[in-house]
């Protein structure tokens, strides 16, 4: 599996359009047991990457990342700024002087993002927060790359697993974020981060 820059721009252009086209959807969903700013939030980061996508520097991918970070949390409120700006950050980390990626590079670089998500928000798998979502997926692209299958089929298979492992969250309770506040009452919906990772691997996938 490899991938240059110009694959991973690609990727970070469906997931800036793809936060921006489910603003609403992201945000109702957060609003069940949030404060309902997860939507907005998340929009008003990627429209700001959007805005300086083309001064964003591109001397190789860890680069690229590690500034479309920068972006993101300087723009995002709440807590969606620091993790999801954390999680690039550890990525481009793993990226860094490379511009082109194996199947492992990918896979260090989801993993780096999972370990900073955990260290920024004091969060744990089962917790239900878009770790929930984010590890299984990532321990399908491994399992999925192990056995030898093609790149597409890889994204594919991830995002069937994002999206199962999403929507159990809605049998878990919140311990992080607002939604931690209703305690047991945050049982039976799901979480939104965790939705969102989910959508954005679908949207990958199709247009992979």
């Amino acid at each position: 599996m490899t991938n240059d820059l110009a694959r991973v721009e690609s990727v970070i252009g469906v997931v800036a359009d793809t936060c921006l086209e489910n603003e609403k959807y992201f945000g109702d969903l957060d609003s069940v047991v949030g404060d309902g700013d997860f939507g907005f939030s998340l929009a008003r980061g990627f429209e700001n990457v959007k805005a300086q996508w083309d001064s964003l520097d591109r001397t190789d991918i860890g680069t690229f990342l590690q500034k479309l970070a920068v972006v993101i949390t300087g723009r995002v409120g709440g807590t969606s700024g620091p993790i999801w700006g954390t999680a690039f950050l550890r990525a481009g980390g793993v990226a860094k002087g490379k511009l082109d990626l194996t199947g492992e590079d990918v896979v260090a670089m989801l993993r780096a993002a999972i370990e900073g998500i955990k260290a920024r928000g004091g969060a744990s798998l089962g917790e239900k927060t878009l770790l929930d979502a984010l590890a299984p997926m990532t321990d399908t692209i491994e399992e999925r790359l192990a056995a030898g299958d093609p790149t597409a089929e890889v994204v594919k298979a991830a995002a069937v697993t994002a999206r199962t492992a999403a929507e159990a969250t809605k049998d878990l309770e919140a311990k992080r974020g607002r939604a931690s506040y209703t305690g047991e009452r945050s049982i039976g919906s799901v979480d939104p981060g965790a939705i969102a990772v989910a959508v954005l691997a679908e949207r990958v996938a199709q247009t992979w």
